[in-house]
């Protein structure tokens, strides 16, 4: 789908496989802490070899229907993030929705923003026009990641996501890529 893109700190951005199950259920229990007020309730199992596995098929399907184009920051064997272009859409829309982490112990060295802008390059070379993301409005840091992109604020989607027993709002990024018209599908 995409060549490997070094991040620097000896970090590559690299397409998703299912082997990587075993290190991203040590990533994310690694970072569990640290990812639980961004994201829904997870079930016991997501945090598993065995659920990531699952999940990496069903991102792997959805990849190659187009609707997905997701991949890993590793460094050796170490997953370190995880950055996905979801809900791809064709012409007329071209667009898709940004999501993104990387772990705790290597945030504030920049691979959160040379991961999306290697993104938005895939984005790009996708034909997509326009890239849209959403934050909890006290993740700053990932604020601050997609303003280092290009991203502006347009709005935001109250009571968006239920996170951490509540429904919480969400601040709206885009990115408009570019503005030629859609290739033919």
């Amino acid at each position: 789908m995409f060549a490997s893109v070094d991040l620097g700190y000896g970090v590559l951005l690299r397409p998703i496989s299912e082997d990587d199950a075993p290190a991203l259920a040590a990533a994310h229990q690694r970072n569990r802490e640290q990812l639980l007020p961004f994201e829904s309730h997870r079930p016991d199992s997501y945090w598993t070899v065995d659920g990531q596995r699952d999940r990496l098929r069903m991102l792997l399907g959805a990849q190659e229907e187009g609707k997905v184009a997701s991949a890993m920051l590793v460094r050796g064997d170490d997953i370190l993030g995880y950055a996905s272009l979801s809900s791809i859409v064709p012409a007329p829309v071209c667009g898709a929705d940004l999501g993104y982490w990387v772990d705790a112990a290597v945030q504030g060295k920049g691979l959160a923003t040379a991961a999306v802008a290697a993104l938005l390059g895939i984005a790009e070379s996708l034909g997509l026009h326009r890239i849209e993301a959403g934050t909890a409005p006290a993740n700053v840091g990932s604020q601050r990641v997609l303003l280092k992109n290009g991203f502006q604020r347009f709005g935001t989607a109250h009571g968006n996501y239920f996170f951490g027993g509540r429904w919480q709002d969400s601040y709206l990024y885009e990115r408009i890529l570019n503005d030629r018209p859609p290739t033919s599908s």
